[in-house]
């Protein structure tokens, strides 16, 4: 890797458990799912490139609308209280303000559930990547014994049995039980619409807006972008025409150590088996990040000071740290609280549509 990022904060994908998740035991119908109805655009905001779509789960009004309520039901989990919402929460900016989330009978998550926004950008899901697409990673919480607890075979029994469920599943993907292919594809079309851009940093940059960001905002944003700097631009990315502010890969930044300095999450090695990638884990979007802390994949940083100070200390040393990481205590302390002032600026707007159906 080439010099690393200043801001490697906790956010992305679902999923607040250490180890892979549990496979389903439900076994798919012969012929895939296919969404029935009309295709919809989902636009980006400023500052965001055109969301990648499947070819096989284009967004369509009613999926759309049925993975909408499925996130918001906390029938999804085995005994009824906790939904996708419930770590994922719309008023805490798609995340979990809890370092680690519970999950049903109080059972603690060893990650900090990261945000859902933007995660239609994210190449694999979760922090330690092992789902290949939203449609994977929708199954994997309901299944998890420690987060939702359910089963494929009982959930899909139990919204077949729900004569509503079964309306909004023929709609959305026309005459036939409800599978729970159909379940994972109706939530992730739901997710890809949860996008956050048109930030007072994308008006400033893409709007072409001279006054949009703050003076100490673009100061931050010089700092974050120059290489003898903070160099964070290196994995949190920005590119010509959008900034998705991640690199889409994994990184150890000492992140997570016990009393001994050794690693209490291995996390991506549990994936791969390599070596380099033991306590390596994804790179989060930056986007929205004022509103979503705490940081980190253990939600161990509080504020987005503590962000910055952890990296001027060159983060914590490990066998398996990014070689490349360095120092950055010859930041300023104004280059410092302008770093802040910048990730401020990256707050965005949500689309209308994605806070919970009424009457939930």
């Amino acid at each position: 890797m080439r010099k690393h990022a200043l801001i490697t904060i906790a956010l992305f994908l679902s999923g607040c458990a250490t180890g892979p998740e549990p496979k389903s035991e439900v076994k798919e119908p012969e012929v895939p799912a296919k969404p029935a109805g009309a295709v919809v655009e989902i636009k980006a905001p400023l500052g965001l490139p055109p969301v990648p779509l499947p070819a096989n789960n284009p967004p369509t009004v009613d999926t759309i609308a049925l993975g909408r309520r499925l996130y918001f039901d906390t029938r999804l989990s085995k005994d009824g209280t906790v939904s996708c919402a419930s770590c994922h929460d719309p008023k805490t900016g798609f995340q979990d303000i809890r370092p680690g989330s519970v999950g049903v009978g109080g059972k603690l998550g060893g990650r900090n559930a990261p945000t859902v926004l933007n995660s239609a950008y994210n190449t694999v899901q979760f922090w330690d990547g092992r789902s290949p697409s939203l449609e994977d990673q929708a199954g994997g919480p309901i299944e998890n014994p420690i987060e939702m607890a359910h089963t494929a075979p009982e959930l899909v029994k139990n919204l077949n049995a729900d004569s509503s469920y079964r309306g909004d599943f023929e709609r959305a993907f026309g005459p036939g039980p409800v599978t729970f292919q159909k379940v994972r594809m109706a939530i992730a079309s739901f997710e890809r619409t949860v996008l956050s851009g048109n930030s007072a940093f994308d008006k400033w940059k893409y709007g072409r807006d001279a006054k949009a960001m703050t003076p100490e905002a673009i100061r931050g944003f010089n700092v974050f972008n120059d290489p003898k700097k903070g160099n964070c631009a290196v994995c949190h990315t920005v590119e010509k025409e959008y900034a998705l502010f991640t690199d889409n890969k994994f990184h150890n930044l000492g992140v997570g150590l016990d009393s001994k300095g050794e690693l209490k999450d291995l996390g991506r090695f549990k994936i791969t088996n390599q070596e380099a990638d033991k306590g390596a884990f994804k790179t989060p979007t930056l986007r929205n990040i004022a509103t979503t802390a705490p940081y980190m994949h253990d939600g161990s940083l509080k504020t987005l000071r503590e962000v910055v100070d952890f990296y001027v200390g060159g983060g914590n040393s490990n066998p398996y740290r990014d070689k490349e990481i360095k120092s950055l205590d010859h930041l300023s302390k104004q280059e410092r609280a302008d770093l802040v002032a910048f990730m401020e600026a990256l707050n965005g707007e949500v689309p209308p549509g994605t806070g919970a159906p009424e009457g939930r």
